[in-house]
């Protein structure tokens, strides 16, 4: 399966951008992040937590979606893919990167937000992109023009995207999914506060569900 098909086969599209500081936190987290609808995660790797994060996550959880994100390498990409990944995400593109993805089989969604870097991901076979940062790289009217000249591309913008703006990009064609970390508070998560961060996954499927019901009408 490639990246568009896993992304539009979400029954929801939001995925939650994950930072895991304590490893004995991933598994409840998921849990509670699963129980409240949300379809798939994402993992960074923003800290020494995130592989066998995913790890812990895909052992509790083996049909949830659990992607690696923040992949900056092809040593990263290797690990993420050995940790259980379905899916890899980077903020950018490298031809490390490129590389590794073409030596395994996980879809991998590389980071593009200009024409060139756009180019350069077509180029290699790749019509599914993150956009990121997403806000301040022009939002939404950003995607929409790029959409212009490329309207093969898919995106799953991150960065800045909350649930009271993200219908912005959900109701574009052109995005497949979208990432955002308002799922989890690093207060919750913290004070370990599950059935908030569930609850808070909850509120985002129902605002999911209303953005589908107003572009239907």
């Amino acid at each position: 399966m490639d990246a568009r098909a896993l992304l539009e086969a979400l029954p929801c599209p939001v995925i939650p951008v994950v930072v895991i500081d304590r490893l004995a936190d991933a598994v409840p987290l998921a849990e509670a992040l699963l129980r409240g609808g949300v379809s798939a995660l994402e993992i960074t790797l923003r800290t020494p937590e995130g592989f066998a994060a995913i790890s812990a996550m895909k052992s509790a959880f083996p049909e949830a979606v659990i992607g690696a994100g923040t992949v900056c390498s092809g040593d990263d990409y290797r690990r993420s893919v050995e940790a259980g990944a379905d899916f890899i995400v980077s903020p950018g593109a490298s031809e490390q990167l490129f590389s590794a993805a073409a030596k395994h089989d996980v879809p991998f969604v590389p980071g593009a937000v200009t024409g060139s870097e756009v180019i350069s991901a077509l180029e290699r076979g790749y019509v599914t992109l993150k956009f990121f940062p997403a806000e301040t790289s022009g939002g939404a009217p950003a995607i929409k023009a790029l959409s212009g000249p490329f309207p093969q591309l898919r995106f799953m913008p991150t960065g800045g995207i909350t649930l009271e703006n993200m219908s912005r990009y959900l109701d574009l064609d052109s995005v497949s999914a979208v990432g955002g970390s308002w799922l989890t508070p690093s207060n919750l998560m913290a004070a370990q506060r599950w059935d908030d961060v569930s609850q808070l996954a909850s509120t985002t499927v129902a605002r999911v569900r209303e953005i589908n019901m107003e572009s239907s009408t």
